[in-house]
């Protein structure tokens, strides 16, 4: 049609999501989790001796949108992905010097931190109240 030459993409990147051919995700995954890593770094090297609220601030802040951004869209689905993610939220976790050697709920509960998997779940339910109720402008 019109001599317009349609080529086939391996992925692509739209809205900061990648997309592969399959769906699969396992690229956006891996970047999300690098960047989520690299923040932390940031954060252990310069924040060597923070308090617990000052840690909770930082990582709601910049560490968790990365590893949450449109995740409606990409929502991890294989336990090995779902298990890196949660990797980057106890790595994380243990940057607080009194807490590192609790398990990985209770530093969670002293933080009062939920889960990725809870946050993940609450937020499907938050888009499924939208979609019934119509608070989309369609």
């Amino acid at each position: 049609m019109n001599h317009i030459v349609i080529v086939k993409l391996d992925s692509f990147k739209d809205l900061g999501v990648i997309f592969d051919s399959k769906l699969n995700f396992g690229e956006h995954i891996k970047e999300k989790i690098n960047k989520a890593y690299s923040v932390l770094g940031v954060i252990k090297r310069n924040l060597i001796h923070m308090d617990k609220s000052s840690f909770v601030l930082l990582y709601k802040a910049m560490v968790r949108p990365h590893l949450e951004y449109a995740n409606s869209v990409w929502c991890p689905f294989k336990k090995g992905d779902i298990e890196n993610i949660k990797k980057v939220q106890k790595r994380a976790t243990k940057l607080i010097i009194s807490l590192n050697k609790l398990p990985y709920l209770e530093r969670l509960r002293q933080l009062k931190i939920p889960t990725l998997k809870y946050r993940r779940l609450r937020g499907d339910m938050i888009e499924v109240f939208r979609i019934i109720h119509n608070y989309y402008d369609s």
